[in-house]
């Protein structure tokens, strides 16, 4: 976790069983948020995984430690939080490329190989996404230019297609995502 505000860290509780009852097992900031220096404003954190056919009660160990490879194989899932900075800091003078696509290998291994050095944020994974908009505006491009403008509470289910957010606004956007790892047909 990058050295920043714990307040803008999304605190995950996970339940769990000990001793034949329900119980907290775990309360604080996800232990792999990371805040990019090299985009600022955005922030990405893998809240929770699972393996294709998790067993209940889960373990009480770091299901999401830092540097797991984000897209989830077949029948595993992720929950992640990102928070996107409006497109315009992409644009100011001092953004350097080559030091964010480096961070993001780090942060998000598996995801950030896929976005497109010639479109760039364009990307396709093989999972089915629920994706929600959880504060602020945000727009889905698809890999035909089409577009939907999503606001707070606006869902998406993105199944494996080729697409890019975007953040058109002045403010920044905050969505959670639940990936569940699906086979290419």
């Amino acid at each position: 976790m990058s050295k920043f505000d714990s307040s803008k860290v999304p605190r995950r509780i996970v339940t769990g069983v000990k001793d034949g009852k329900s119980a907290f097992v775990s309360d604080g900031p996800v232990a792999n948020a990371h805040h990019y220096a090299s985009i600022p404003g955005m922030m990405t954190s893998v809240v929770y995984a699972t393996a294709a056919s998790p067993a209940l009660p889960q373990g009480e160990g770091e299901s999401a430690p830092l540097r797991l490879r984000v897209p989830p194989a077949a029948g595993e899932t992720r929950l992640m939080i990102v928070t996107f900075p409006p497109d315009s800091s992409f644009l100011h003078p001092d953004f350097d490329p080559l030091a964010a696509d480096r961070e993001q290998r780090e942060f998000i291994p598996g995801l950030a190989e896929r976005f497109e050095p010639d479109a760039p944020g364009m990307h396709q994974t093989d999972t089915v996404d629920y994706d929600i908009v959880l504060d602020g505006e945000i727009w889905l491009e698809l890999d035909d230019g089409a577009t939907r403008h999503l606001r707070t509470g606006d869902v998406v289910i993105q199944c494996g297609t080729r697409h890019a957010w975007r953040n058109k606004g002045d403010h920044a956007a905050t969505m959670c995502f639940v990936l569940i790892g699906a086979k290419a047909a």
